[in-house]
């Protein structure tokens, strides 16, 4: 049996654990394993029912489990992975997920390889998974030894996929929480206040970089994204440290990391750490002047050429179609 932990938000699963369970699927098919999922919160036990393609939910509902109790919602997972002894647990690689899953690791003396984002099955018994570490920029290949492996997905390595079928059924799993376990949890999380639509959330990404110039620059950008349905836009370091841009738009290992259909990346030549951020892009449209630029190597489509000059062409070509 694999064990999926799930995340939830405002009342309602996060995407990352869609893009879970979507794993969990593929692993129980490739192991003739069951799925398993474990809800832990407020007012869980409404979502259920929504998750289909899965055999079994476990709901450990209580009215002080609103927000990320990290001792409570260990305790938890970890009474369930010993009660359900599954061959595989698998979580969100958020920084909660990640944060809950080694102390699960901790409590039952297991290993835990986090940010995964390749699963090997052989003779139907998961061998070996491939992490992302270092930000991105190093793909690790590890052997897994413990038994049951303890694993978070890197967000974004998958996309999540819905599943038809019959609603799972519900179990009510029930855990004794002291004034102990509740003790630490996350009393606030503070948003970053940004207007439009979020670097994450984009269908298109419009990145500019060292060779925008200035703030300035970065206007036909807005412009551009207001031309494009679900755009948004972000920057590299550089620009940002320029304070050309917050840096609560910054792409990259330090930064946001996104996953748009397309990514158009403007004046950018392409550091690793950049890519980092945009590796999980669908297509990569480059824009630069340099011919050398290490963008290109990882681009789908290339402009070479002055980004000044052929941004605002397409602007102009953007509302010649839309009428204006």
């Amino acid at each position: 049996m694999i064990l999926a932990i799930l995340e939830t938000t405002k009342g309602a699963l996060t995407e990352t654990s869609l893009e879970t369970v979507t794993a969990a699927r593929d692993l129980a098919h490739k192991s003739n394993y069951s799925v398993t999922a474990l809800l832990m919160g407020k007012g869980v036990s409404a979502l259920a029912p929504t998750l289909k393609g899965i055999q079994t939910v476990l709901v450990a509902e209580d009215s002080r489990l609103e927000g990320y109790l990290p001792d409570a919602l260990a305790g938890i997972a970890a009474h369930a992975i010993r009660q359900k002894s599954p061959k595989i647990v698998l979580a969100p690689g958020t920084e909660t997920g990640n944060d809950l899953m080694a102390r699960v690791a901790a409590r039952l003396n297991l290993g835990l390889a986090t940010n995964c984002v390749e699963f090997f099955v052989e003779g139907g018994s998961l061998k070996r998974v491939t992490r992302s570490n270092w930000g991105g920029s190093l793909l690790e290949e590890v052997e897994i030894l413990s038994s049951p492996a303890l694993l978070t997905l890197a967000p974004h390595a998958l996309a999540a996929q819905s599943a038809d079928g019959a609603a799972p059924v519900v179990e009510s799993f029930s855990v004794t929480l002291s004034e102990k376990d509740l003790r630490v949890w996350m009393k606030e999380l503070i948003p970053t206040e940004k207007k439009g639509i979020s670097l994450t959330d984009a269908k298109v990404v419009i990145g500019g970089g060292r060779g925008m110039g200035s703030a300035e620059a970065f206007k036909m950008l807005e412009e551009l994204a207001s031309l494009l349905h679900n755009a948004a836009v972000g920057a590299t370091r550089v620009a940002t440290n320029n304070n050309w841009r917050p840096h609560s738009d910054q792409i990259g290992q330090t930064g946001v990391q996104i996953a748009p259909d397309l990514y158009i990346a403007c004046g950018i030549s392409g550091a690793i750490q950049h890519m980092v951020g945009c590796k999980n892009s669908k297509k990569i449209l480059a824009i630069n002047k340099d011919p050398e630029a290490p963008i290109f190597q990882r681009a789908d489509y290339g402009v070479i050429g002055d980004l000044h000059q052929i941004v605002p062409a397409l602007i102009a070509e953007l509302k010649k179609l839309k009428g204006g």
